[in-house]
């Protein structure tokens, strides 16, 4: 009895785990707030305001704001996409990866050097995915793309924090 009980606890552990059993939405991007949120139009035109999972984007108003956004513009703008989600934020915010033919468009965020690999969700995120995040943030910054041309670009968490004071 004690086994079966562990193996119910394992398994609603793993169903559970936001990495593994995601639900996904399709639709098409129809709006892009800023560098890590956007709107997708699903086919019962309903629509999802998405904030990407494991990124935080310069806000409007921070130094590379404007170049992010249309950074997220260019990859996913009126494109079909697939969102793997698992929760919703405070803010009603379905929050989840974007991929665009396969393509992760949270990670191309970091990539570019557009928006920071934002650890303090990373548990949010697959191993895989946290682990590619990370490298990806490193090389974005020892090659100075982006946001990181700057030597020392404000986190847009900081920048929240101050702006409240």
């Amino acid at each position: 009895m004690h086994r079966f009980a562990l193996s119910i606890g394992f398994a609603a552990w793993i169903a559970l785990s936001p990495s593994i059993y995601a639900d996904t939405l399709q639709g098409r991007v129809v709006s892009i707030a800023d560098g890590d949120t956007v709107t997708v139009l699903d086919a019962s035109q309903n629509q999802h305001k998405i904030r990407l999972l494991g990124i935080d984007a310069p806000e409007r108003k921070q130094p590379f704001g404007h170049r992010s956004k249309q950074h997220l513009s260019d990859l996913v703008f009126n494109r079909e996409v697939s969102v793997e989600y698992s929760k919703q934020d405070r803010y009603g915010r379905t929050v989840g990866k974007i991929l665009v033919n396969g393509v992760d468009a949270n990670l191309e965020q970091v990539k570019a050097g557009m928006a920071w690999h934002y650890k303090a969700y990373q548990r949010e995120q697959s191993h895989d995915d946290r682990a590619a995040y990370a490298r990806a943030e490193e090389r974005a910054r020892v090659g100075r793309k982006g946001l990181w041309f700057d030597s020392d670009p404000t986190a847009p968490w900081d920048w929240r924090k101050a702006q409240k004071h």
